[in-house]
């Protein structure tokens, strides 16, 4: 399977479910923010955001 056909399946996946995509964002934010002890909450929480925006922009 070829790069195009990888990044197509994905955003397949990505319209059908984004609800649980974000959902997994958010754990891996609060799970990283756990790990570090709160010293990069604001960063997580921007990356986070922008990672959201993204998988919103690829859904439409």
């Amino acid at each position: 399977m070829g790069f195009d056909q990888m990044k197509d399946k994905a955003q397949e996946a990505l319209g059908r479910h984004g609800d649980k995509a974000e959902q997994g964002v958010d754990k891996a934010r609060e799970l990283a923010d756990e790990k570090t002890g709160g010293r990069y909450s604001d960063q997580l929480e921007q990356g986070a955001d922008r990672l959201k925006d993204r998988m919103g922009e690829q859904r439409q």
